[in-house]
């Protein structure tokens, strides 16, 4: 083995690894936002006014920084080239991306951390719609039974997973989702960003009034 081999194994193990990490963190901030009678169970042990808001903010910010990140990786790794390296299910990984960021954009620019509004339940279902995605490309296609055991086991169901539906199995499946997924995700982009500038404007945040 090369060092070149040794260098592409490594850069596949990472991307492999960052991606299920990215995975599980889905779940984790669909939890985050789940939880929130814990939140306020545990806020009622907090006395000083100072002490309940900066608990409120963690919170909240602890589920959109863990959401970011997920949202991040999910568009790091959606390209062709990675694609073909990694073995992502699709196209369930790339859809689970989309809803994710989704999700986020209801939580920074339309309300989505009051709880018991629309935008709060709307965020919420969209996460879990994400993660059960996420489950099944997961559980049923990135870890199906190895070639390993379908030698000793022969199952034409699992043979036909993973050699329909993982991206660096399927190429034709892999640029056929990128090609849908990815003009989406750059919409949903647009989306946040003019959400985003909206919320500015209405702000008033001109960046120097504060300092007049």
């Amino acid at each position: 083995m090369t060092s070149h081999d040794l260098v592409k194994a490594l850069e596949v193990w990472t991307l492999q690894n960052t991606l299920n990490t990215s995975i599980l963190l889905g779940f984790v901030a669909m939890g985050l936002v789940l939880i929130q009678p814990y939140y306020r169970a545990l806020r009622k042990l907090l006395t000083l006014r100072v002490s309940i808001e900066n608990w409120e903010m963690l919170t909240r910010l602890t589920t959109d920084i863990i959401l970011t990140i997920v949202v991040i990786i999910g568009l790091a790794v959606l390209n062709p080239d990675i694609m073909a390296d990694i073995k992502m299910a699709v196209p369930f990984v790339p859809v689970a991306t989309i809803l994710f960021t989704v999700a986020l954009f209801l939580r920074l620019f339309y309300g989505g951390h009051q709880l018991g509004s629309k935008a709060f339940h709307s965020s919420l279902w969209i996460l879990f719609t994400a993660n059960v995605i996420n489950l099944i490309g997961f559980s049923l296609v990135m870890e199906a039974p190895s070639s390993e055991y379908l030698d000793v086991h022969p199952s034409a169901f699992w043979s036909f997973i993973k050699s329909n539906l993982r991206s660096n199995s399927n190429l034709e499946l892999t640029q056929l989702t990128f090609t849908i997924c990815f003009p989406i995700l750059i919409v949903v982009f647009l989306w946040g960003f003019s959400a985003g500038l909206k919320r500015l404007r209405d702000s008033g945040d001109t960046g120097d009034s504060n300092l007049r």
